[in-house]
């Protein structure tokens, strides 16, 4: 209809320009004028046409997806179909409301709400909060292909406590000191930053493996700070290798300044503290050293018994590789672990748990949601930023 009304204006204004006589012409002005305000309203009104289809494309294709809660597949057919059915209708109005269907399906992809399908795998974020995780930080990983399984705050910067004790030993394995050296425990070594006591009495001599056992299994505090103290160059030089190691693994985030992790500016995030168990879990006596389940030695003619700080060791449902407890007021419990589970090499990171036994928890929650999906339904390894 707006096609035959505007080829007629169009040639009625041509007939009136071509009349011969000047008074012709003058008397046809008014008329033309008429002519070009006919034109002007048609293109207005065809305009108006292109506008209305697209908004109708939109908003019926996204009122129809949503209503059946479509997946996006789905959501693209629909529109797709709904754009063919209104084009062919504007088509037949007038040329001006013609849309190509590229310029279409653009506008109603943009305006199509976010629907997931039920069969997508819930992402790391979603997956904590349905493990109602309890520990404010956790961050669980395929330790082979990296996939990000749990992801709770993982990357905040917080006091890591006698985590601080497993780069302690990393650094001490990796410089070849001799582990049969004796070493005496001296007033240094005493805490005087949290008062925290300790079995092994000033004067008390231990070779460096022994040190290094007792550091990661029970968490001794004497002993992790003696071994620093006696690293060649002393406990500054000591602590300028820990944080170089960090540096070279990658722990962007991380910062220390002694080896026992009793002071809170001893830092790092879940990231970064997954790096160095990853890295800590490929040094045998590492992993000998911190799963042991218990362990005796013999100070000041005395005898003393150890036992592992985390209890999972000593149970039959976990296969642990690598382990580290820690706890300060202001990190919280702390626990990271290799470990692993449904067939699958984990790396499992829980800081800051307010309970004694909340990390515990948590790693078990993990472990019977694990086994208790098939491999095919775990986590999606794209990672979902979280607030």
């Amino acid at each position: 209809m707006f096609l035959s009304i505007r080829r007629t204006l169009v040639a009625f204004s041509i007939a009136c320009l071509l009349l011969p006589a000047a008074g012709g012409v003058q008397a046809a002005s008014p008329r033309v004028e008429e002519a070009k305000a006919a034109l002007r309203q048609v293109n207005r009104t065809a305009h108006q046409t292109k506008r209305t289809v697209k908004v109708r494309v939109s908003s019926k294709a996204v009122q129809k997806a949503a209503a059946a809660k479509s997946t996006p597949q789905q959501v693209r057919t629909k529109q797709k179909r709904v754009s063919q059915k209104l084009l062919a209708r504007a088509s037949k109005r007038t040329p001006q409301a013609r849309v190509t269907r590229q310029a279409v399906a653009t506008a109603t992809v943009v305006a199509a709400p976010a629907v997931m399908s039920s069969r997508a795998a819930p992402s790391p974020v979603v997956m904590a909060d349905a493990l109602k995780l309890r520990s404010n930080v956790a961050y669980v990983i395929d330790a082979q292909t990296r996939e990000v399984l749990v992801s709770k705050n993982d990357d905040e910067v917080l006091p890591i406590a006698s985590l601080t004790k497993l780069m302690t030993a990393l650094v001490i394995h990796d410089q070849g000191l001799d582990m049969e050296q004796l070493i005496t425990i001296t007033d240094d070594d005493v805490d005087r930053l949290k008062g925290s006591r300790s079995r092994l009495r000033v004067g008390s001599k231990l070779t460096r493996g022994e040190l290094m056992h007792l550091a990661l299994m029970s968490s001794e505090n004497r002993a992790a700070h003696a071994l620093g103290r006696t690293f060649p160059g002393g406990l500054n030089a000591f602590v300028a290798n820990m944080n170089a190691k960090a540096a070279l693994l990658g722990m962007t985030s991380t910062h220390y300044v002694e080896p026992t992790g009793l002071s809170s500016d001893n830092r790092s995030s879940a990231r970064d503290l997954a790096l160095l168990v990853g890295v800590a879990a490929t040094r045998p006596m590492l992993r000998d050293l911190s799963t042991d389940e218990g362990a005796m030695v013999r100070a000041k003619n005395r005898d003393l018994a150890y036992r592992n700080t985390n209890a999972l060791v000593r149970s039959d449902d976990w296969d642990i590789d690598l382990q580290k407890t820690g706890y300060i007021r202001e990190a919280g419990r702390c626990l990271v672990m290799k470990a692993k589970v449904a067939d699958r090499p984990l790396i499992m990171i829980f800081l800051d748990s307010e309970g004694k036994y909340t990390r515990l928890g948590d790693a078990n929650r993990v472990r019977k949601w694990l086994e208790s999906e098939p491999r095919a339904n775990h986590a999606s390894s794209a990672y979902a930023s979280h607030s």
